[in-house]
């Protein structure tokens, strides 16, 4: 038996040697941990000198107005879960039957008996903000999308109803938790359930003594949704112009309400499909935006809302937008959310670390909601630049990356790239279409980066060409340049004038680079052999696919001829940035990264809309009435691809050219 020193000497030691391995054990895990985990990759942010400029001259719409703010609840006020729908009630609503729309299958008898009613008896709830005054005040309804029932997120927009109610809006939150959780196919009630409150605020205005009555104006109303109520908002405003319920015409629809704009927080899409097709929204308004590091919708379906939205008036003014927002997530547009997309644990999967602020994030929703509805509700058209071209808000805007779409209703197409499978045939009669020079020229299917959950499309639904240019020449000289590549527009005679255009109208398209570099074009004086029948010498096209700083940057011209021959053109990246697409990488892994995404960034297309007049300051001999041609010209980059649709014209509202942000970029 060893000396007791000796023996409690070996003892510590094997203590120490125990808590090493442990430490060497946490040490190795990490490792592990570490080395699965990439590196933070973010496209390095332009937002210093794209957002360099505070052109808008009117008040910030993300600051608060005159009004003193008052609140309330309306509600059941029998409701078992949420004392405030209970006790604090100030107005007493009537519960509605949602049988024929909400189906609780093998989960009924538990959710009836924690919340304490079933589909047949779901109550009208909300919270309202309104402005202390006389009115009336336009309405707006916000209600939040799917989250765990018991973690209640209609308080989640108290932000907007604070800010609102200032600036002289009726702001109520819905609660719509009831139909929250493990359920499906529900996203018609949620919609449905918006108009039922719309209903509810018809009486209240035309009740005597109500603390509504006569305040609220019914013909001015927006709704906004986030997540599955950025699809139900959509579905609210098609059901507010029908006479049945699509799927059960025993339920019959009286509504009719003057809903004028609709708003689509990082929507879904397609979760309800009435008559097995997606639903069309009509002659209003809308906008809707996205976080590019969205961890729950990782696609910005909204897109496809929009493409679908149809505008019927022309002379009735209405516009739509869209935009991404680099670095944005899905929950931080809700206070009670947060930042873990895929519920509390997601933390682990989830990469936070490229997120911009709460703050900053709902700092940008506080503007374009506020500015939206000025326009739309109130007439302002002073906020209208905001949509069209985002540069005119630097001073305002939180310092991240933006890619924005606009139309309104005056846009008539020349190539929308929808209509047949003729790639030289534009929409409307007559328009052609020519490619010269051109690496890539082809029409196809925009796709999304990711499918989402039962959703098994992952396409924009949406048609566009693709054009890609190489101007160098592979031969014995590889830095010889031909002729710039060029796709051109051609109208047919008669329509300039039918169309009337001049200096009031603005050339508008949607435009987004690839990451794809064409290959330099063979040399047309060197004779093709049969083992180079491409013409092409390895070596070289390999050295022109390197990303070097030239081939990341994009640029272009636009030119318009008239039938003189006359030509005028501008730089694209005068009228907004023209970026690659932006890195997106959400998850700490990447080898899930890959397994989950198609790709680790989303092709989304930027508006750009240039007034007539600016070619005619570059060439007044041009005559617009006698336009001929419109061309894209690739002369300002020797190689690169690019995505373009909508191509058409818009008439140009002054509030544009009061903004207008000046060759800034």
């Amino acid at each position: 038996m060893p000396p007791a020193g000796e023996y409690q000497y070996s003892e510590s030691m094997s203590k120490t040697t125990r808590n090493l391995l442990a430490s060497w054990a946490v040490i190795v895990i990490a490792i592990l941990v570490t080395s699965c985990m990439p590196p933070l990759k973010l496209t390095p942010s332009d937002a210093g000198r794209v957002l360099s400029n505070q052109t808008l001259q009117a008040p910030d719409p993300g600051l608060k107005g005159p009004y003193e703010v008052l609140t309330i609840y309306y509600g059941s006020g029998t409701d078992k879960n949420r004392p405030e729908y209970r006790d604090s009630v100030s107005l007493v609503t009537d519960v509605v039957d949602a049988s024929k729309l909400v189906t609780l299958g093998s989960s009924a008898k538990g959710r009836n008996r924690y919340w304490g009613f079933s589909p047949k008896e779901m109550p009208l709830n909300a919270r309202v903000w309104y402005p202390n005054g006389d009115g009336p005040f336009p309405l707006v309804l916000v209600v939040h999308g799917n989250h765990n029932m018991q973690d209640f997120s209609d308080p989640g927009y108290d932000y907007l109803g604070e800010l609102l109610a200032t600036r002289g809006y009726i702001l109520a939150s819905v609660d719509e938790n009831f139909i929250n959780g493990g359920i499906r196919g529900e996203n018609d009630a949620r919609g449905w359930f918006l108009l039922k409150h719309l209903e509810a605020f018809e009486s209240f205005n035309q009740e005597s003594g109500n603390l509504f009555e006569g305040k609220v104006d019914m013909g001015n109303i927006a709704l906004i949704g986030h997540s599955r109520g950025g699809e139900a908002v959509a579905n609210a405003a098609a059901f507010n112009k029908l006479s049945y319920y699509p799927d059960d015409a025993s339920l019959e629809f009286d509504f009719e309400y003057g809903i004028k704009g609709i708003i689509s927080i990082a929507p879904v899409d397609g979760q309800y499909l009435p008559t097995g097709r997606k639903v069309v929204v009509e002659d209003v308004s809308y906008l809707t935006f996205h976080g590019s590091h969205d961890g729950d919708v990782t696609s910005f379906h909204g897109l496809r809302i929009y493409d679908r939205l149809k505008f019927n008036q022309p002379d009735s003014f209405n516009f739509k937008s869209a935009i991404y927002v680099y670095r944005a997530n899905h929950g931080q547009w809700n206070t009670v959310w947060g930042s873990h997309d895929g519920g509390p644990r997601s933390g682990r999967s989830l990469d936070l670390r490229g997120l911009i602020s709460a703050e900053d994030q709902r700092r940008f929703s506080e503007i374009y909601v506020s500015a939206f509805l000025d326009v739309v509700l109130k007439g302002d058209k002073q906020y209208l630049p905001i949509f069209r071209d985002h540069r005119v808000i630097g001073g305002w805007l939180p310092p991240t990356m933006y890619i924005t779409r606009f139309e309104t209703s005056s846009f008539r197409p020349l190539a929308t790239f929808e209509e047949d499978i003729d790639i030289t045939l534009g929409t409307e009669p007559g328009v052609s279409l020519k490619g010269d020079s051109l690496e890539t020229w082809k029409e196809e299917l925009l796709q999304l980066r990711s499918s989402n959950r039962n959703n098994t499309s992952a396409s924009q639904e949406n048609q566009a060409v693709t054009i890609g240019w190489n101007n160098r020449i592979v031969g014995s000289d590889t830095t010889r340049h031909g002729p710039p590549a060029t796709y051109t527009v051609k109208l047919p005679e008669g329509l300039p004038e039918r169309w009337r255009l001049s200096e009031g109208h603005t050339l508008d398209f949607m435009l987004g680079p690839t990451n794809t570099i064409p290959s330099p074009r063979p040399d047309p004086d060197i004779v093709l052999s049969k083992e180079d029948p491409g013409g092409r010498d390895e070596k070289e096209t390999r050295a022109s696919n390197e990303s070097d700083e030239d081939e990341l940057l994009i640029d272009l011209s636009i030119e318009l001829e008239d039938a003189a021959g006359r030509i005028a053109r501008v730089t694209l990246s005068d009228y907004g940035a023209i970026r690659r697409p932006l890195d997106t990488w959400i998850l700490r892994r990447a080898d899930q990264e890959k397994e989950r995404f198609t790709d680790h960034w989303e092709l989304i297309l930027q508006t750009y809309s240039i007034p007539l007049g600016d070619f005619k300051a570059d060439n007044q001999a041009l005559d617009l009435e006698q336009l001929i041609t419109i061309r894209f010209v690739f002369d300002r980059v020797h190689a690169g691809e690019v995505s373009i649709d909508q191509i058409g014209i818009s008439d140009l509202d002054p509030a544009f050219l009061s903004a207008r942000v000046e060759r800034n970029y």
